[in-house]
């Protein structure tokens, strides 16, 4: 693959920043706050991942993903997951039909066929529909009675998740995990914010939001992502960095071997350089640098590592964990 160059002003880098403040801007018009939120969910649609969002009702994760959807040209599909949906009901099913030529099966498509998918509540769903997920996120295509179907491109989940009720919801398991690219955590809204939501919520306007992006753009700005240049001492910095979260590893910390039990997969260092690529079109540079893959370390690893049972007896967190990662690995080990 060719990369883009690594010094001076690439035009195309400004392109990519002035599309992305674009989006965000549009965005910005329905959702108050949370740009650390917004600015995760897009680094994902960008870099060809998927998001996971977790936090409490009502913080707008939902309005979030539906400005999103209307400031780009996708087609959108929300799918509401409850205890009794089936696998069928997400990837779609074969039927029946009457034709002029007697009985026919015809294959009707489910709401997985879009290129933004909310998964709303993903944990309310039994493990088995959860499973149903997996290859469409993982190979971007949905296997039916024996026949694949390929989604369109771009192919974008995502999934938002309630951390509080844990009676009657499935967590999910890590295979599954692994699959987002980011976890995100939704906090509470400021005074200011809060009063700016009551605003806009309680005087019966609502925000019109522009479209900015269409699929051939967003394909085209992926592509655009995966063509900056990584140096190989910095590449060296997210494998470190991945090998840290191994417990009983040449680089895992005190921490790390006192609280895990297991550390992140390959795809946390896929994750590591793709969304430190993004970062570094963002700050109008063409390589990536060693901040740029510390800024997307915490979303990144954050659902990939789990916890001994040390850690959960000490109220300790995976954030606590790869803080302390990136507080003391070695940028340059050459």
């Amino acid at each position: 693959m060719t990369t883009i160059a690594s010094t001076g002003t690439d035009p195309q880098a400004l392109s990519f920043r002035e599309t992305y403040e674009r989006t965000r801007a549009e965005i910005a018009k329905a959702v108050v706050g949370h740009e650390e939120i917004v600015d995760g969910v897009l680094v994902c649609l960008f870099a060809g991942g998927h998001c996971l969002l977790e936090g409490v009702p009502g913080l707008g994760k939902t309005l979030l993903i539906r400005s999103l959807s209307q400031a780009l040209h996708l087609k959108f599909s929300r799918i509401q997951f409850t205890p009794d949906l089936m696998p069928a009901d997400v990837t779609g099913t074969t039927i029946v039909v009457e034709t002029e030529h007697g009985r026919d099966f015809q294959f009707r498509k489910g709401p997985i066929f879009a290129q933004i998918v909310l998964a709303d509540e993903i944990n309310r769903a039994t493990p088995k529909t959860q499973s149903s997920m997996l290859e469409a996120m993982q190979e971007k295509s949905v296997t039916v009675g024996g026949n694949s179907y390929e989604l369109e491109k771009p192919f974008f989940v995502m999934a938002t998740q309630n951390p509080i009720e844990q009676e009657g919801t499935y967590p999910l398991p890590e295979a599954q995990l692994d699959r987002f690219f980011f976890k995100l955590v939704v906090g509470y809204s400021t005074r200011e914010e809060l009063s700016t939501i009551l605003d806009r919520t309680t005087t019966g306007e609502s925000p019109k939001i522009e479209r900015v992006l269409d699929a051939a753009g967003i394909v085209a700005a992926q592509k655009l992502v995966r063509s900056v240049a990584v140096a190989p001492h910095v590449q060296d910095y997210a494998v470190r960095m991945v090998l840290s979260t191994h417990p009983g590893g040449q680089f895992a910390t005190p921490m790390v071997n006192q609280f895990l039990r297991f550390g992140a997969s390959p795809r946390a260092a896929q994750t590591l350089i793709l969304g430190a690529k993004v970062k570094a079109l963002l700050a109008g540079r063409t390589a990536v640098a060693f901040d740029d893959i510390k800024a997307v370390a915490l979303p990144a690893l954050r659902h990939r590592i789990l916890l001994n049972f040390e850690a959960e007896a000490e109220g300790r967190t995976t954030d606590e964990v790869v803080r302390d990662i990136v507080d003391t690995l070695v940028l340059d080990a050459r």
